[in-house]
């Protein structure tokens, strides 16, 4: 038997119920035959980023995140773009993460699910590899429109964006080999 990879879904959206996470949860529907997805759905729980805090005195729920993705097979981010950019949230998060090497050669699939997303997308990119994550044109995905493409119950509903995001999973589960 197959033993199943372990993958962090981290959705960057400030809304509860946001096309990111229906999109995380299509995922880890699709492949839980492959891995287990743990998504972590409120980046609001971590802490103001304080530089003074990277290395000393990181406080516990930063430890318990950096172990988290330091200890995950491979990394999905699904966001949307705000004003032209990531999210506040998944800015924070990553700046905990910058004086680490958590994120060096750790095989990442980027989603922007956004309105345009375009420009987001793009300096998500740029931040992952300036981390030195492993991706792939194949493991980014920009999903426009995305309010009219997937339901609020995680359904897609639209078959350009399944075929895509069944692509990008494949892709992905090639880099995470």
């Amino acid at each position: 038997m197959i033993e199943k990879k372990n993958i962090i879904g981290i959705c960057g959206s400030a809304s509860r119920n946001s096309a990111n996470l229906s999109i995380l949860k299509w995922i880890a529907a699709w492949e839980k035959s492959n891995f287990n997805l743990e998504i972590i759905a409120d980046l609001t729980e971590l802490p103001p980023f304080k530089t003074e805090l990277t290395d000393w005195n990181v406080p516990q729920q930063i430890v318990a995140f950096r172990n988290k993705i330091a200890n995950a097979d491979g990394i999905i981010i699904c966001t949307p773009e705000y004003v032209f950019s990531i999210p506040s949230g998944l800015k924070n998060m990553i700046e905990w993460c910058v004086s680490t090497t958590i994120f060096s050669d750790k095989p990442i699939g980027l989603i922007t699910a956004s309105a345009s997303g375009e420009k987001g997308h793009e300096e998500l990119k740029l931040i992952m590899e300036t981390l030195q994550t492993k991706f792939t044109e194949e493991t980014t995905l920009l999903i426009q429109g995305v309010k009219g493409k997937v339901n609020k119950q995680g359904g897609l509903l639209d078959k350009k964006t399944a075929t895509e995001l069944k692509m990008f999973v494949q892709s992905f589960n090639k880099l995470t080999s």
